[in-house]
C-alpha cells in the first residue's frame, strides 16, 4: 500500500474517531502514530512520540497561549465584562432595538481583552438576557444576537486561534493580530446594521428602552477606563514595538489580576483559584490538541498527502479565488459538527502548502480561517455558541436556531466582502513592513 493510500485511511480513521466523540487531541495522537508507524517504522514512531512534546514546548513562543488565556479568564472571572455592557448599555439602549445592538458592542469590546468566544458569550448572556427579557425583546434577537456576538473572541485579538495559526504555518502573530482589527470591527458594525434591519421589518422584536441623562452616561465610562487601557497597552505595544507577544500576553496577564483584585467582590483568593485553575484546564487542552496535530503533521508530512493534493489542484490551473473558495467551504462544512480549534489544526497543515505553492498571502487566508471557523460556532447543529446561549437565557433550541439565521447571513456577506478587498484585511499589516 502506497504511502498516499495510508494517508488518506488515516484521515478517514481521523474523522470517525472525531464523531466518535473521542478528544480531538487522543484521536490525532493516536492516528497520527499509526500511520508514521506503519510508513517509517515502529521505532520512529515511538521517537517522534518523546520528541514532540518536547521539541515543542520548550520553544518559547508558546509562553504566550497560557498567558493570553491567563489574562482572558482573570478579566472574565472578575465580571469585568458586566461594567462594559451596562456602560454600552446606557449609551445605546434607548435606540430601537439598541440593547441587542449594545449587546454586540460590549461583545466586541469584552473580546479584544478576553480572547475566548464562548467565555464572551456567557459574560454576555448572563447580564444582556435578563435586560432584553425585562423590556420585551423577542427571544430569537435576544440569543441571535448573544450567539453571533460571542463569536467576536476569536477575530478581534488578542485571539487563541490566530496565536495557533502562526504556530503552526511560521507566521508572525504581530501580524495576525493586526490583521485582525479591521475585519474584527467591520464584523460588528455589519451585526449591529442585521440588527438595526430586524427591528426596522419587525418593531416589536426590538423596543425601545428609556433614556438615560447624558450625566449618567459619562459617569458610566469611569467604570471601564482601566479595561480600555489595558487593551491599549497590551496590543499598541506589540504594533509599537516597545514588546514582544509573548511580554505582551504577560503584562496583560499582571494587569488583568490587577485590575480583577479591583473589581472582585467577592473572596479575592476564590477568584485566583478559579482563574488559574481555568488557565490550567484549557491550556492543557489545548497542549493536547496542539501536540496531536503536531504529530498527525509529521504523518500527513511522510505520506506527502498535502504535497499529492497541491499538485494535483495546482495542475488544474485552477485560479487562487477558486483555491480559497473551495478550502473555505470545507471549512464551513466542518463547522457545522466540529470545534474552531479542531477545525484549524486538522485542516491548516493539509491546505497551507496549497496556499504557499499558489502564493497566496498566508496573512491574509489566516483572517479568513478564522472568521470561516467563526462561523461554526454558531452554525446548526453543533455550534457551540447556540447551546451556551440556550443554556444562559432558557429558551426553546428552535428560538435559538432561528435568531441565529440573519447573522450567518451577515457572516457570509462579511465573508465575501474580505475576499473581494484584500486590503481590508492587509492595510494595517501592512504598515508594519
Amino acid at each position: 500500500m502506497s504511502p498516499f493510500s495510508i494517508g488518506c485511511i488515516g484521515m478517514a480513521l481521523l474523522v470517525i474517531a472525531i464523531f466518535l466523540r473521542m478528544p480531538i487531541g487522543m484521536a490525532m495522537i493516536l492516528v497520527g502514530c499509526g500511520g508514521f508507524a506503519f510508513i517509517s517504522g515502529f521505532e520512529p514512531a515511538l521517537g517522534l512520540l518523546r520528541g514532540v512534546p518536547y521539541e515543542t514546548y520548550v520553544q518559547y513562543s508558546f509562553g504566550v497561549v497560557p498567558l493570553f488565556m491567563l489574562m482572558g479568564n482573570f478579566v472574565f472571572k472578575a465580571g469585568i465584562g458586566k461594567e462594559l455592557y451596562f456602560c454600552i448599555h446606557k449609551w445605546m439602549g434607548a435606540m430601537r432595538g439598541g440593547l441587542s445592538m449594545a449587546t454586540v458592542a460590549a461583545c466586541g469590546c469584552f473580546a479584544a481583552i478576553c480572547g475566548s468566544s464562548v467565555a464572551t458569550a456567557v459574560t454576555m448572556g448572563v447580564v444582556a438576557v435578563p435586560e432584553m427579557k425585562k423590556y420585551k425583546y423577542s427571544n430569537m434577537l435576544a440569543t441571535g444576537c448573544l450567539a453571533a456576538g460571542g463569536t467576536l473572541g476569536i477575530l478581534i485579538p488578542p485571539s487563541t486561534i490566530m496565536i495557533l495559526y502562526g504556530i503552526i504555518t511560521e507566521q508572525s502573530i504581530a501580524k495576525l493580530f493586526m490583521a485582525g482589527f479591521i475585519p474584527g470591527f467591520l464584523q460588528m458594525l455589519i451585526y449591529i446594521f442585521t440588527i438595526h434591519f430586524w427591528v426596522k421589518r419587525f418593531p416589536d422584536a426590538g423596543p425601545v428602552a428609556p433614556r438615560v441623562p447624558m450625566k449618567e452616561k459619562i459617569q458610566s465610562l469611569s467604570r471601564v477606563w482601566s479595561v480600555l487601557l489595558l487593551f491599549t497597552v497590551v496590543i499598541g505595544g506589540i504594533y509599537g514595538g516597545a514588546f514582544t507577544p509573548n511580554e505582551a500576553a504577560g503584562i496583560g496577564a499582571f494587569g488583568a489580576f490587577i485590575l480583577g483584585i479591583c473589581y472582585c467582590r467577592r473572596n479575592k483568593w476564590e477568584f485566583i483559584k478559579e482563574s488559574l485553575r481555568a488557565t490550567v484546564s484549557t491550556s492543557g487542552m489545548c497542549f493536547l490538541i496542539l501536540t496531536g496535530a503536531m504529530i498527525f503533521g509529521y504523518f500527513l508530512a511522510v505520506s506527502r498527502v498535502p504535497f499529492i493534493l497541491s499538485e494535483f489542484i495546482y495542475g488544474m490551473n485552477t485560479g487562487p479565488l477558486v483555491v480559497i473558495i473551495g478550502v473555505l467551504l470545507v471549512m464551513v462544512l466542518l463547522g457545522c459538527f466540529m470545534d474552531s480549534m479542531a477545525i484549524v489544526l486538522l485542516t491548516v497543515p493539509v491546505f497551507f502548502p496549497l496556499i504557499q505553492a499558489m502564493h497566496i498571502d498566508p496573512i491574509w487566508f489566516g483572517i479568513l480561517v478564522v472568521r470561516v471557523t467563526e462561523m461554526g460556532l454558531i452554525t446548526p447543529p453543533v455550534g457551540l455558541n447556540l447551546f451556551v446561549i440556550k443554556g444562559v437565557a432558557d429558551v426553546p433550541m428552535g428560538s435559538v436556531f432561528r435568531g441565529v439565521i440573519p447573522f450567518i447571513v451577515a457572516d457570509v456577506i462579511h465573508v465575501i466582502i474580505l475576499i473581494s478587498f484584500p486590503a481590508i484585511t492587509m492595510f494595517l499589516p501592512d504598515l508594519l513592513m
